[in-house]
């Protein structure tokens, strides 16, 4: 992936770690489309910044997902990167009957979204010159916290959809996977203030370090989030589960 010169539409921008994403792209040269529900949110984003623009987008309703590919590439036909970043993430308890709404809500946004918006835009970013798709999975795509049973699912199955998406795309487009560890953010309430959290600008740093790299991994994976990546491989999943489990 190029670090500058581009055109770089990110979900999910309009806090955490698309918003910091954002502002670290463009200080590098690129022209970034920040995206996401609120507008309020999006324009602190990019207020004062010449090559920043912002768009509200709903990634749960398929038909806005259309609509909203479509002005996107009508405004900026030079978008070459996607970066599917917008996810929630909710606790569940799994021990009694439950309104599936969270569940629900979780799949659309976490896995539907990003296949939805990719779909819609792939025909422009195939046609174009460096063309990156980046999908934000997560740590735990590979390790389970229980509380979260679907949104660890959601990021599994973003995982696996990124590495058949980077095999058909293979010469096209660049596909790569970045895979954050538990991060100082507002991904869930009160998360932004755990000191056993990475912090932010932390994981920021690292990973914008990765992305320069030549070539570029097709996983980026900061050092925390190894002990969740490779506890399968290693032989170490069970001591892994347990031990994110525990606290």
């Amino acid at each position: 992936m190029k670090m500058t010169g581009n055109t770089i539409l990110i979900t999910g921008g309009g806090s955490g770690i698309g918003r910091e994403l954002a502002l670290r792209f463009h200080a590098l040269g690129n022209t970034v489309i920040v995206a996401g529900r609120r507008k309020e949110a999006l324009e602190r984003t990019i207020a004062g910044r010449e090559g920043m623009h912002s768009m509200v987008g709903n990634v749960e309703d398929p038909e806005a997902i259309a609509a909203f590919a479509n002005r996107v590439v009508a405004e900026h036909p030079a978008l070459n990167v996607l970066i599917n970043n917008a996810g929630v993430m909710r606790r569940e308890d799994l021990t009694r009957t439950r309104d599936l709404r969270d569940a629900e809500e979780t799949i659309v946004t976490n896995l539907f979204g990003p296949i939805r918006l990719t779909n819609a835009l792939i025909d422009h970013l195939a046609a174009r010159q460096n063309a990156v798709i980046v999908n934000v999975s997560s740590g735990l795509a590979f390790v389970p916290l229980s509380g979260t049973p679907t949104y660890n699912a959601s990021k599994a199955a973003i995982h696996s959809y990124t590495v058949s998406l980077r095999e058909q795309l293979r010469g096209r487009v660049e596909v790569i996977e970045l895979a954050p560890p538990a991060v100082r953010t507002e991904l869930t309430p009160g998360q932004s203030m755990r000191d056993e959290y990475m912090p932010l600008d932390a994981f920021i740093d690292e990973t914008m370090a990765l992305f320069s790299r030549e070539p570029t991994p097709k996983e980026i994976l900061v050092e925390r989030v190894g002990f969740l990546r490779w506890a399968e491989r290693d032989g170490r999943f069970d001591q892994a589960v347990e031990m994110l489990n525990a606290h």
